[in-house]
């Protein structure tokens, strides 16, 4: 995939995206990047070893794709730009490849050792123990040897140098032990790295790529991308949902798990929402597309998530800071270690020289460079598929490190949608007579209030006529004419200025309050008639989600809103938090999530991703709600939660929480290893086989314990 950007420094700026057969460790991504930055052209490389994808920004007049993919095989890889297909018949030898020269080897292993115990000619068990290197080594030399040509010492140098040098001290079986095993050990390393693409694929795989679309009457089956807005396309029972859409016929209950993490079927019909990658229910329905393919909500979350993976954590690049300076350390040791006590000492210069062949193994920091990114990748991708998309290491780590909790009260904490909770009569009116007046007015209104008070007239069946001359009275409320006569609905303060309020109204003005809902008054003439309770409804996942994060040590939970403080209170209450400050400007919650930040560290801003924009930039972690109806949210958030379920803010803080304590896991087991065999090599205790089971013995207990990140519920 190629995508031209605008560079006013060069002729056409293009970023180029790869996928790289044999790009499995940080070593292969060094030599990639070294091989790179010699060519012409080529400004940014970003490699990600898990889903084998490397994106290079080039100008187009210096570096081809097709030089860029030369150069990469030159390293010993094969790269092919992604087209979102599978691979190309001549890719580079996978897995299968790498198990049967694998197999070849240790039978050859075990003809030499089986020479060697019956008495055979000793040259027939160095011939099968020399066939068995060549076998085994054959992958490690190659990439030697490119490694060499882009001026780096990565393990595949290490090891051939380790081999050669047992071969020349007569070590045979010590020499084709370390390649058998090393060829093993990177068998295994791609086959638990393959575990990680597979889950990433799930992911991808989750919108199909046929669709069936009714035109003229007839329902045809085309591929998804042939597929344009407006077009219908029909879903049957038990089908996944192929693009984005609003139902247009039809009655079911869809499964929107793979794309928003919500566990129960949500039921819909016509003008309800679905999204590409859910699984239709019991119900056949007709569903008319809003979005192509490639723009639909799947397709974003699968290419933030693409982007995420590519970022490099704070702890990854400490480690590659780190693993820069450790591993010339342990190759300068190495080189003392041959050459200082034979010549100033005295001592056996085959000794000596065998000890610095294990530093060398040693040498290599395979497991503790991949001990960040696999763990950051599995976190975010166990995240992607209960539906919270974390935007990067940056991010994930960050998350872990929060210590308050700020939550936007509307569309946060409550739904975002009015309904009508009381209607009071007043002077002598009823109930239907209030709420007729008030629907009358409200008929033509396109305020939440005025829609919420019409939804509630309906389904209570209260019959009214269309007011006329309607007019918004900003900030106070509305009025219209009904055969002649004045209708005023809005404010307390409105009904004052008018002299429309009665008294006995006041005795009811404070019970709303109390209650967390908005008091709308309604006139009929020239006085009140009543007033009608207005209220948001608060998330039932709200109570849980405080409790939870306060479980987890959160120190402090705030809600920030601009409505008035009686209903803030109100509300506050239902869920639990901590405090409440009311009456907030954008720029007030900025200045409050800032406050947060110096009393109690780390803050999390949670809001709709619009309206909180400001605060949710200025936060450590923005978390975006409902991000599945938001491009913005998308598009801004740190974190995005594609439901608008409330407990995925404590279960994404937990998941990161689990992350970082994995990654430090990997990096003190990695570290200890290392040192354990460094005092090992040093003291002539540990042989080669011995170094090449602990490294690589290593990556694999780092990979294995990063992919138990994929299992977090």
């Amino acid at each position: 995939m190629v995508r031209q950007v605008s560079c006013p420094s060069c002729d056409v700026h293009a970023e180029s995206v790869f996928r790289v057969e044999g790009m499995d460790c940080h070593e292969e991504v060094a030599l990639i990047e070294r091989r790179l930055e010699r060519v012409p052209g080529v400004h940014a490389v970003a490699a990600d070893v898990v889903s084998q994808r490397l994106r290079v920004a080039h100008d187009l007049s210096q570096a081809s794709a097709s030089r860029i993919a030369e150069a990469v095989a030159d390293t010993g890889m094969r790269a092919w730009l992604d087209q979102g297909g599978a691979a190309p018949a001549a890719a580079a030898p996978g897995t299968s490849h790498r198990l049967v020269v694998t197999i070849a080897s240790g039978l050859l292993l075990l003809t030499g050792v089986s020479a060697q115990a019956f008495g055979m000619p000793r040259p027939l068990a160095i011939g099968a123990f020399a066939g068995a290197i060549l076998t085994g080594g054959f992958y490690t030399a190659r990439r030697a040897v490119a490694a060499i040509r882009a001026r780096s010492l990565d393990i595949n140098v290490l090891m051939t140098i380790a081999v050669a040098g047992a071969v020349v001290l007569g070590e045979w079986l010590e020499a084709v032990t370390v390649v058998f095993l090393f060829a093993v050990a990177q068998w295994l390393e791609a086959r638990s790295m393959e575990r990680a693409r597979r889950a990433i694929r799930a992911l991808i795989d989750t919108a199909p790529n046929e669709v069936t679309v009714r035109r003229a009457g007839v329902d045809v089956r085309v591929d998804t991308g042939e597929v344009t807005a407006g077009d219908v396309f029909v879903v049957r029972p038990g089908e996944r949902i192929a693009l984005d859409g609003e139902v247009v016929d039809g009655d079911s209950d869809v499964n929107q798990a793979p794309v928003t993490g919500e566990s129960m079927p949500v039921p819909k019909q016509p003008g309800d929402v679905v999204y590409a990658g859910s699984i239709n229910g019991h119900g056949a329905i007709e569903v008319r597309a809003t979005r192509p393919a490639r723009d639909s909500t799947i397709a974003r979350i699968i290419h933030l998530v693409e982007r995420a993976q590519a970022q490099r954590a704070p702890t990854q690049a400490f480690v590659d800071r780190f693993a820069g300076v450790y591993t010339p350390v342990v190759i300068v040791l190495a080189a003392l270690v041959a050459i200082v006590p034979p010549l100033a000492l005295g001592q056996p210069f085959e000794t000596w020289f065998y000890r610095a062949l294990v530093l060398l193994v040693i040498a290599c920091p395979c497991a503790f460079v991949i001990s960040t990114p696999v763990s950051v990748v599995s976190a975010l991708t166990a995240a992607a598929h209960h539906g919270v998309l974390i935007k990067g290491g940056v991010h994930l780590e960050r998350t872990a490190a929060v210590q308050a909790v700020a939550f936007d009260k509307t569309g946060t904490l409550t739904r975002g949608v009015l309904e009508v909770r009381d209607v009071v009569p007043l002077d002598g009116a009823s109930a239907s007579t209030v709420l007729s007046v008030a629907a009358s007015i409200s008929a033509r209104s396109e305020h939440p209030i005025g829609h919420a008070i019409a939804r509630h007239a309906g389904r209570e069946g209260v019959s009214h006529v269309v007011a006329e001359g309607y007019r918004v009275l900003p900030g106070r409320g509305a009025e219209a004419t009904l055969n002649g006569e004045s209708l005023v609905m809005g404010s307390h303060r409105l009904f004052e200025e008018r002299q429309l309020c009665v008294p006995d109204a006041h005795d009811h003005l404070d019970a709303f309050a109390a209650r967390g809902q908005s008091a709308v008054l309604v006139a009929a003439g020239r006085s009140a008639v009543g007033i009608v309770g207005v209220a948001d409804e608060v998330r039932a996942s709200g109570r849980a989600a405080v409790a939870d994060l306060k479980r987890l040590g959160i120190a402090h939970v705030v809600m920030l809103t601009g409505d008035a403080r009686p209903t803030a209170e109100a509300i506050a209450s239902q869920v639990g938090v901590d405090e409440v400050r009311a009456d907030l400007l954008p720029e007030d919650k900025v200045a409050a999530v800032t406050d947060l930040r110096q009393r109690y560290g780390p803050v999390a801003m949670v809001g709709d991703g619009v309206n909180d924009a400001p605060a949710l930039a200025v936060a450590d972690v923005g978390f975006a709600m409902g991000a599945a109806a938001s491009d913005v949210a998308l598009e801004t958030a740190d974190v995005a939660l594609m439901s608008d379920d409330l407990n995925k803010v404590p279960w994404a803080i937990r998941l990161s929480r689990a992350a970082v304590r994995n990654i430090r896991a990997n990096i003190a087991f990695s570290l200890g290893v290392k040192a354990v065999f460094l005092v090992l090599g040093l003291s002539g205790s540990a042989t080669l086989w011995m170094a090449v089971v602990a490294d690589m013995g290593a990556s694999l207990v780092v990979v294995g314990n990063a992919l138990r990140l994929l299992r977090t519920r």
